[in-house]
């Protein structure tokens, strides 16, 4: 039902951006350019083979937005809203799809969720839209109206880390703007913890010793990845002057955090992505392929999985025969179902990039960074979207299509095939290693 759901608004997107009123030549766009669009707004990725400012009307930009905002609060939780405003009562099928969407670990409390859900995204939206409306014409001298446009179009995206922008270069133009730039990131960070991660700690933040062990871990490895990207990144790049050389020192490091918070799958960038170091583009893959909080409107494997695997990797240095996570055992099952996510994952993007290496005549780190950025619904690029063949941009819509949906039914479908077997085996040791 969700990959029904999510494949009916590519479907519809894809439709209206077809229209020849999208464009802003009137003239209708590819089948393709519109897929492609379409598939990138509603899985919050941001890749983009034609310019979104120039390109697209306005009319073509809302169609684009509201793809963005149906698969940031997911298909299912829409369907849920829906059915309570037109019947106001919610079935035990429809609990059970808004709770597969929203991770929700309360069945009985999905209704109140999906409402908090949607009142708390639209909420931080608008206010995010204010704080970019308010500078832009105080700081930059933009007609309120063209201020508010750019302000609501910016905040919506960047809540749901799709990285959409209306200028060509993305955010280079306020790549020393404090306001714009921590105000965009705060939004990405808040949208890619994920829901169940922001409501828990709403409730008991000064509480961390009662945090859940998916609250513990999100909110940890968030804190060290954007630190420690921001430290990697900012290193790298300090004398290149073709991104951060350019800058005085203190937007230097404005941009390096701007960068590693934007590599969690947000896909905005105040620095030309196809001049970084190899180093760079490297800790950037890592960052996009670990991506954000489970339940969230970021991609990628999620920190949750990541973290599951760091403490079973510890739990086995130390030779210990379960896997702890601070006062909690974390069962079997979740660690193969870290696991199984974690392995086709790498399995994805090694088959995409190698068929992407077959198709085009672009270097390994370029393409790397294209299918990464793709299946982790990053949207960041070094600028080889638009050059890519009609056969490698149907691949990105692929790994753009299965990584946004591809971790949420793999886990939903492994934790349902999960029986408990009435023998073993006998045991028999091989040689690892």
């Amino acid at each position: 039902m969700i990959t029904v759901g999510f494949g009916a608004a590519v479907a519809a997107g894809t439709g209206l951006l077809s229209l020849p009123w999208a464009t802003a030549s009137d003239e209708p766009a590819s089948l393709v350019d519109a897929l492609f669009t379409a598939t990138s707004a509603v899985c919050v990725t941001g890749l983009a083979t034609v310019d979104t400012g120039t390109h697209w009307s306005p009319f073509g930009q809302a169609v684009i937005l509201l793809l963005i905002q149906a698969g940031g609060l997911g298909i299912m939780t829409l369907a849920t809203m829906l059915t309570l405003l037109l019947s106001r009562r919610l079935g035990l099928r429809a609990r059970f799809l808004a709770q597969a969407e929203t991770k929700s670990l309360s069945l009985h409390d999905v209704r109140g969720l999906v409402r908090r859900i949607v009142l708390f995204s639209l909420g931080t939206e608008a206010l995010v839209a204010a704080v970019l409306t308010i500078r832009l014409i105080t700081g930059y001298g933009l007609a309120p109206a063209d201020a508010l446009y750019s302000g609501v179009f910016h905040a919506i995206s960047a809540f749901n880390n799709a990285g959409f922008s209306l200028h060509a270069d993305g955010l280079v133009r306020y790549a020393g703007d404090a306001w714009i730039c921590l105000t965009v990131a705060a939004a990405v960070i808040v949208g890619g913890l994920g829901f169940p991660v922001v409501f828990e700690l709403a409730r008991g933040w000064r509480r961390p010793g009662r945090w859940s062990v998916m609250t513990r871990i999100t909110v940890t490895l968030t804190a060290v990845l954007l630190a420690a990207g921001t430290a990697v990144f900012t290193a790298a790049e300090w004398t290149n002057t073709r991104t951060l050389g350019a800058f005085a020192p203190g937007d230097r490091l404005l941009a390096g955090f701007f960068a590693s918070a934007m590599a969690r799958t947000a896909g905005f960038n105040s620095v030309d992505i196809g001049a970084l170091r190899p180093e760079s583009l490297l800790a950037t893959d890592v960052l996009m392929f670990i991506g954000g909080g489970s339940a969230g409107t970021a991609g990628g494997i999620k920190v949750t999985t990541f973290g599951v695997l760091a403490f079973m990797l510890w739990s086995e240095i130390r030779g210990r025969a379960h896997v702890n996570a601070g006062r909690r055992r974390i069962p079997a099952t979740n660690q193969r179902q870290a696991l199984a996510i974690a392995l086709l994952s790498v399995g994805t993007v090694i088959a995409a990039t190698f068929t992407l290496l077959a198709v085009t005549t672009h270097t390994l780190d370029a393409v790397l960074f294209e299918t990464i950025s793709a299946f982790a619904t990053v949207g960041l690029s070094t600028g080889i979207t638009a050059d890519l063949p009609t056969q490698a941009h149907l691949l990105l819509v692929v790994l753009m299509f299965a990584g946004r949906i591809g971790p949420l039914t793999l886990a939903s479908a492994l934790a349902l095939r999960d029986r408990d077997q009435r023998y073993e085996l006998p045991e028999e040791r091989t040689i690892v290693g």
